[in-house]
């Protein structure tokens, strides 16, 4: 497999070049090769160890490819993967540059009219990653200090309206991706970093002193995540639903959950230790795609 190890920096507009690329199966297949795209640090779904990416959607975004050459019947086609961020994750999926985005991204309405989303695959809420020496255990315990959010995300949006609403005072900045917003806290440049709570724990083990952070405040609100695809590329859907769906039915996502949440992973060889939610259990059942909001 090649890796494209550079995120690209995309600003293109995402309206109209979606709808050049909305046959995926059949660009795939002219082309002979398909671009996934990996995220460097939303442990344990999709992360780089050693410069490989690993993680519980990588393996989803490998079955996938899986099922597309048999779709297309190009047993030889090429799997590429490409870096992506918060920020560049929607205008590289518009553009062509990646097919499918596995990973930590909040399936939601308001992204839902320029992509789509497949099966949900976890569910999570916007807590805060803080110093246990920080004596930090809610939001109101923010007041005049400052907060990381990563740039692009829903947890910017969800924590910017909470902080005015509720007149926290929370001095916001932004970090260029979860690792940076992590290193923040480590290096005392910010208070807390708030962030989907399953990718602030997984974030903890790869600290050099893992036991001086936890993960503090109740849930803003729970939203689910799920693959990202092009809009209106119904064929396609089909397939990446039908391969979850599958995943879900036969137990194998149960399993692949089991590896990567309850089993030591790298780099530090840590478990995570978190049981699969209720939302999560249901939707193994129901394989909705239902948005947050």
């Amino acid at each position: 497999m090649q890796f494209h190890t550079t995120a690209l920096c995309a600003a293109l507009a995402l309206g109209g070049l979606a709808a050049a690329h909305a046959d995926t199966l059949a660009k795939v297949r002219d082309s002979g090769r398909i671009t996934l795209a990996y995220r460097e640090s939303s442990v344990p779904f999709s992360y780089l160890d050693n410069g490989k990416p690993i993680g519980m959607t990588v393996e989803m975004s490998q079955a996938v490819a899986e099922a597309v050459k048999k779709a297309v019947n190009r047993p030889d086609l090429k799997v590429q993967w490409q870096a992506v961020t918060s920020q560049n994750r929607m205008p590289l999926l518009a553009n062509g540059t990646i097919d499918l985005e596995c990973g930590s991204t909040t399936n939601n309405t308001v992204r839902g009219k320029e992509v789509a989303f497949a099966i949900n695959h976890f569910y999570t809420g916007t807590r805060l990653l803080v110093k246990k020496s920080s004596g930090i255990k809610n939001y109101a315990d923010l007041k005049d200090k400052t907060v990381a959010i990563t740039t692009g995300t829903t947890n910017l949006q969800v924590l910017r309206k909470a902080n005015a609403d509720k007149a926290w005072g929370m001095n916001i900045v932004m970090a260029k991706d979860h690792a940076d917003g992590f290193l923040l806290v480590e290096n005392d440049r910010a208070a807390a970093f708030g962030m989907d709570d399953i990718l602030l724990f997984g974030l903890i083990p790869t600290a050099k002193n893992p036991g001086d952070f936890e993960v503090v405040a109740d849930s803003l609100q729970v939203e689910p995540y799920a693959c990202m695809l092009r809009k209106d590329d119904a064929q396609f859907k089909q397939l990446v639903d039908g391969v979850i769906g599958d995943m879900m039915k036969s137990g194998a996502f149960a399993r692949l959950y089991d590896k990567w949440f309850m089993q030591p992973i790298a780099p530090r060889n840590v478990a995570l230790g978190l049981p699969m939610s209720e939302q999560l259990q249901k939707n193994l059942q129901d394989l909705s795609d239902k948005p947050a909001f």
